[in-house]
This record gives C-alpha cells, sequence and structure tokens, in this order.
C-alpha cells in the first residue's frame, strides 16, 4: 500500500482521484487550515462503527485495509449479540496490528448508542438499518466528523431531506461523505460513462434495470420477544426500517439510471404486490415491483425487482441511445454499441478493483490530501427517487417529484426506545398492514 504523504499526492492516491470525475463526487477544492475534521498526514484517523452487522463489520475492514493510520476505536449496535460478533471478527484479522483501540467501555449498545460512538470518533461508519440513518447522518455532520453511510440514506421523503441539509452542512463544513452506492465507484461504470461521451453515441433514450433474485434471510419469533425486538431483528420487512427492496437494493441500478442519463426522474408509474411473499413473516413488503421512471428529457427507463425463489436472477442495466446501446452489470462488464451492432467498447475485467474497497480508499485519500468527496446530493436524490417507485407501486397512482418531494410520509418516530410500540403493529392475527394499490393514498 502506498504510504500517505504530507502535503502531496501518492500516484495511487492521484489515479484514484482522477477516476472520480466520472462519479461526480470529487470538489477539487483544499480544506481550510484548522478544520478539526482534517486529519492529514501521519495523524492517526480514528474510526467509529454505528451498525456492526455484515455491512458495518466489512466496511470497518475496508476502512483498515485503506489507510495505514487508521483506528477503529469505538462500535455501536443497538444489539450486543451484533456488537460482539462484529468484534470477534475486527480481533480475529486485526488483533495484532496494534489498529484495534477496543476497552469495553468504547462498545455501546442501544438506540442512543451512535451518538457515543460518533464523539470519539474522527470518521464514522454508518451502517445500521436505513430507518435510522437520516438522524446518525444529522448529528455526525453536526458533530464535524467524516462519514461513510450505506444507502440508502432513508426510508421516507422526511428523511430525505433530513439528509439534503445535512449533506449542505457538511459542505460548508469541508466534511467527506461517502455513500455505499459503489458502482460509482466501480472501473466498468466509469469507464461505460467516459466512453459513451468519447465515443458520442448519443443521449439514452430509454432503458431497462433490474435488480431480481430469491430474496433474504427470515428470522424466527422467539418466545417473549417484544415487538419492537422483533421488528428490528427483521428490519427488512418493515417499512419503517428498510423501506421495502425497491429501495434497499434496487436503488444501485436506479441510481445507475440517473447517473447515466444525468437527470433524476420527473414522474413514475408502475405496478407491484405479494404473490409469493405473503406470510405473516414478512411484514409489509412487496415481493415484486415494476416502475416506468420518465424523465424530463424524454427517457423511460423500466424498472424490474423481484425477491422470489427459483425465478430467474438478474442484477443488471441496459440502455438504448440515439446512436447506439449500453449495457452494464455489477460484475465488472460493460459492452457499449453502435446502432449497428458493432462493438465500440467491452470491458469484462475480472481483476479491477474491489468498489467496496474503492469507496474506502478514495475518502481516505481524500481526508489525508485535503480534497472533498460529498456523495450525499445524488445518495438523497436517488433514494427519493426509489421512495416515489415505491409510492407509485403502493398506490397504483402516478406520482411526479414535486410530489414526492413535498411528501409529508414521515415512518420513523423521533423517540424509539425498546419498552416503546413500534409504529407498525400486527393485527389480532399477527398480521401486518400491507399497501393496496387504488386504496393506499400519497401522502
Amino acid at each position: 500500500m502506498d504510504k500517505p504523504k504530507q502535503g502531496g499526492l501518492t500516484r495511487r492516491q492521484f489515479v484514484r482521484n482522477a477516476g472520480l470525475a466520472a462519479g461526480g463526487g470529487l470538489l477539487l477544492s483544499s480544506l481550510p487550515v484548522g478544520v478539526s475534521a482534517n486529519a492529514g498526514g501521519s495523524e492517526t484517523l480514528r474510526i467509529g462503527v454505528v451498525g456492526c452487522g455484515g455491512r458495518g463489520t466489512g466496511a470497518a475492514n475496508q476502512a483498515l485495509m485503506a489507510d495505514d493510520g487508521v483506528k477503529v476505536v469505538a462500535l455501536g449496535d443497538a444489539f450486543k449479540d451484533r456488537l460482539n460478533g462484529c468484534y470477534e471478527a475486527l480481533r480475529n484479522r486485526w488483533a495484532e496490528s496494534g489498529r484495534l483501540d477496543l476497552p469495553e467501555e468504547h462498545k455501546f449498545t442501544g438506540f442512543d448508542a451512535y451518538k457515543h460512538v460518533i464523539d470519539l470518533s474522527d470518521v464514522v461508519i454508518l451502517c445500521a438499518t436505513p430507518g435510522f440513518r437520516p438522524k446518525h447522518f444529522e448529528y455526525a455532520i453536526r458533530q464535524g466528523k467524516h462519514v461513510f453511510m450505506e444507502k440508502p440514506v432513508a426510508t421516507d421523503a422526511a428523511g430525505v431531506r433530513r439528509v439534503l441539509e445535512a449533506g449542505k452542512l457538511a459542505k460548508q463544513k469541508n466534511l467527506n461523505v461517502v455513500v455505499g452506492l459503489q458502482r460509482r465507484y466501480q472501473a466498468n461504470y466509469r469507464e461505460a460513462v467516459k466512453r459513451m461521451h468519447d465515443h458520442k453515441i448519443g443521449r439514452i433514450i430509454c432503458g431497462q434495470i433490474y435488480w431480481n433474485d430469491g430474496g433474504v434471510w427470515v428470522y424466527e419469533r422467539e418466545p417473549d420477544q417484544s415487538e419492537m425486538e422483533y421488528q428490528m431483528r427483521n428490519w427488512y420487512y418493515f417499512n419503517w426500517l428498510c423501506g421495502d427492496h425497491i429501495l434497499e437494493q434496487h436503488i444501485h441500478n436506479i441510481d445507475v439510471a440517473n447517473w447515466f442519463i444525468g437527470e433524476y426522474p420527473e414522474s413514475a408509474q408502475g405496478m407491484g404486490g405479494r404473490e409469493i411473499r405473503t406470510g405473516k413473516e414478512y411484514g409489509q413488503i412487496f415481493d415484486h415491483h415494476f416502475v416506468e421512471f420518465t424523465y424530463p428529457s424524454g427517457a423511460v427507463i423500466s424498472s424490474q425487482c423481484r425477491h422470489q425463489p427459483n425465478t430467474l436472477r438478474r442484477h443488471m442495466e441496459t440502455f438504448q441511445t440515439t446512436l447506439g446501446s449500453v449495457r452494464t452489470n455489477g460484475s465488472h462488464m460493460a459492452i457499449i454499441r453502435s446502432s449497428y451492432g458493432s462493438v465500440l467498447y467491452e470491458h469484462v475485467s475480472n481483476n479491477n478493483p474491489n468498489p467496496y474497497q474503492q469507496e474506502h480508499d478514495e475518502l481516505f485519500g481524500a481526508i489525508r490530501n485535503g480534497h472533498v468527496i460529498n456523495d450525499t446530493e445524488f445518495g438523497a436524490k436517488s433514494t427519493m427517487a426509489a421512495v416515489m417507485g415505491r409510492t407509485a407501486t403502493y398506490t397504483g397512482q402516478q406520482i411526479t417529484w414535486e410530489q414526492i418531494m413535498s411528501s409529508q410520509e414521515d415512518l420513523v418516530p423521533d423517540i424509539i426506545d425498546w419498552d416503546n410500540n413500534p409504529p407498525v403493529m400486527p393485527d389480532e392475527y399477527g398480521n401486518y398492514p400491507v399497501p393496496k394499490p387504488g386504496v393506499t393514498q400519497v401522502i
């Protein structure tokens, strides 16, 4: 690994930073002297992790690999067992490196754990369930911390607006913010954007984007488990915590469409429902969504996401342009063709940098070298586009960007405690309220 150099870029960091232009994330402005969060040169950067599940543990490992001067100094999670699992995974890999500084008093549990972790950190990793992201991000920025946060950045319009406001404050403070929409940091996607411009294949007029898969885990209800704990363990199936899989997973493809087109959709209409996952263990969310997004330029994107076992699995994007076509996926593939079918560019290498690692490499490179990455706007607006798509499928109505930006839907309570009931409760038979197109209303 290249060592950070005081006052200059290493070759590796120069290459990394040069690639950021395709993602629109790097602001080439120096941080002012005296900004407390700008620990440059050889100073130790203290890392805190909020949300200690698999993604939080993975992100902590990637932060440690990105920069030799990083130490993990605090962990926080709602659940002690998840925190302990993260700690053990990090200890097994990094204990002898001297890069873990995690006494028991730096391990926090509960709904307020995030405050303690952020207060101890220079850079915070926000990987708790998405419904809590706006509150955690807002606090981190107010405290002057650099942030890596996972997608989506909220589960409702109120949360997105909150993140956008905090993002403005992050710009004022010259804080780095990286959002885990890793295709923006992936070589084939960056090259596709660049080659599209180089080859002048015209503008995108339509496309198809997919996140079709078999679904995710379910945890059975345990005896004497409170409703709050049950929903927190099974957060994926409750909209106040997750936002449905059109938001939690399909946001990757929606964000690619927004990035490639260079706009955010002006309207959405579509359909969805529960055909396979109909049991009470699946909470509120649909098992399929189909949305038609229309953009200001006139481009129309057909969007599919599905959680149904033993069906076609597909995670990719295809776009038709005025002079050709583009095809990309998360496995380092990109193909650009002319309107006559000839291949203008093909990217199929399996030896590209891991985009999950690249996010952290560029984040810490920016912190060390006085540059600023701020992904807040596209992270928030792509989240809002997915919320707009969800609202369209839940209601059966056409939803405009103006409607969703002013929506009063606010799914996450301000005060959450283990002794409280969650905002969604089951009926006497244990079933949760499920949206019904034609009945569910826009809020």
